[in-house]
C-alpha cells in the first residue's frame, strides 16, 4: 500500500465516520498496530467503547456499528490485531492467518489500554468483543477490574464447531506441527471470495455484500485461512479460560451473547460458559449467525439493544433471559 493511502479506507456504501483520529502503537514485539478513535458529537461523552474485532476484520469492517455507539453518546477505541487488517502481518504471506503466541494478542490489548485509551479517551471503560476478540477479553479479564467496567461479547470465540476432525484430534495434530516448526503452515485453501448462500456468518445480503466489496477492492485488508499454529494457539486458550479457577476469578460484569443459528460457536457453548461463572450471565439471539454486528437488523438490533441496556455502567440495567427474534 502506497504511502499517500488513507489510514481510514472507506467504500462505497460504508462510509467514515466523522470525528476521528487514526495512527499506530507499538504493540509486543515490536509490531506496528493500526488504531482509531472516534468520537461523539454530544459536548460531555457518556464512556467509551473499546471495540475488538473478531478474526479476519478491520476497522473498517465496524464503521455501522461504530457510528451507533457515537450516536449514543459514546467513544470507540479500536485497532487491528497484530497479523490481520493493516496492522503489521506476522508470515511471509500476508494472506496466512497467524499468531506465534496468544499472549501476544494479550500483551497488545494491555498496551493499547494503557497508550491509547487510557489518556486519550473518556471514562467510564467498556469492552465489546466479537468472537476471537471476545476470547482474548475472556482471556485477560481477571486483569481487567480496574480497567473496564462491563464487558459484552458477541459470539465468543470458545469452541470449535462444525469440524471435520475431533478437537483432541485436531489438538495433537496443531500442537505436533508446531513442535517440528510448520506452526505457519496454513489450514486450507483461500477460497475468497465466498457466495451468499450458505454463509455462516450472515443473513444479510447487503452488509455480506458490504463486507465483500471492501475486501475485494483493498485485499490488504483482509486473511485467508488460518495457520495450524493459529488453530492451536486458539484451543489452548479455549482450554485455559473455561476452566472455573479463571472464570471465579473475573469480578467484571459480563454479557454473552450467543447467535442461535451459530455454526462457528455453537450458542449452547456460550449459554452454559454464561453459568459458570458469577460475573457472568448468556442470552441467545434465536436465528442469527455469527456475525451478531453485521446480521439482518431482525437479529442485529435485538442484539445492539442488549448491549445498550448492559452499557454503559451508570445506564444499566439487569438484561434479560433470554431474547427471541424469531
Amino acid at each position: 500500500m502506497s504511502d499517500d493511502t488513507p489510514l481510514l479506507i472507506e467504500t462505497e456504501g460504508n462510509p467514515l465516520p466523522g470525528n476521528h483520529v487514526a495512527g499506530w502503537f507499538e504493540g509486543s514485539g515490536g509490531k506496528r498496530l493500526r488504531y482509531a478513535i472516534f468520537k461523539s458529537d454530544v459536548p460531555v461523552a457518556r464512556g467509551t467503547v473499546v471495540l475488538l474485532q473478531g478474526r479476519n476484520e478491520c476497522i473498517e469492517k465496524y464503521y455501522e456499528t461504530i457510528r451507533h455507539f457515537t450516536g449514543r453518546g459514546l467513544w470507540v477505541a479500536t485497532f487491528d490485531w497484530r497479523g490481520q487488517g493493516r496492522s503489521d502481518r506476522l508470515v511471509k504471506n500476508p494472506l496466512r492467518g497467524h499468531v506465534r503466541r496468544f499472549r501476544d494478542f494479550e500483551a497488545d490489548l494491555s498496551g493499547f489500554l494503557e497508550s491509547i485509551v487510557l489518556p486519550e479517551t473518556r471514562l467510564p471503560f467498556c469492552l465489546v468483543a466479537h468472537s476471537m476478540g471476545a476470547l482474548v477479553a475472556l482471556s485477560m479479564a481477571p486483569q481487567l477490574s480496574n480497567r473496564i467496567e462491563r464487558m459484552v461479547l458477541t459470539a465468543p470465540f470458545i469452541e470449535l464447531s462444525n469440524q471435520p476432525l475431533p478437537t483432541w484430534s485436531l489438538r495433537m495434530m496443531t500442537r505436533l506441527m508446531r513442535m517440528i516448526g510448520l506452526g505457519w503452515v496454513g489450514s486450507g485453501r483461500d477460497s475468497f471470495p465466498r457466495p451468499f448462500d450458505g454463509n455462516p456468518l450472515t443473513t444479510d445480503i447487503e452488509r455480506f455484500a458490504r463486507n465483500r466489496a471492501l475486501y475485494t477492492s483493498h485485499p490488504e485488508l483482509r486473511l485467508g485461512p488460518p495457520s495450524l499454529g493459529w488453530i492451536s494457539e486458539m484451543l489452548n486458550a479455549i482450554d485455559r479460560v473455561t476452566r472455573f479457577e479463571h472464570l471465579d476469578r473475573i469480578k467484571v460484569p459480563t454479557l454473552l451473547i450467543g447467535a442461535g443459528n451459530d455454526r462457528i460457536v455453537a450458542p449452547q457453548a456460550i449459554e452454559n460458559l454464561g453459568n459458570r461463572f458469577r460475573a457472568g450471565r448468556a442470552i441467545v439471539i434465536d436465528g442469527a449467525r455469527h456475525e451478531l454486528l453485521q446480521e439482518a437488523d431482525r437479529y442485529r438490533i435485538p442484539t445492539l439493544a442488549a448491549i445498550d441496556a448492559f452499557i454503559p455502567p451508570d445506564q444499566a440495567s439487569d438484561a434479560p433471559a433470554a431474547v427471541s427474534s424469531g
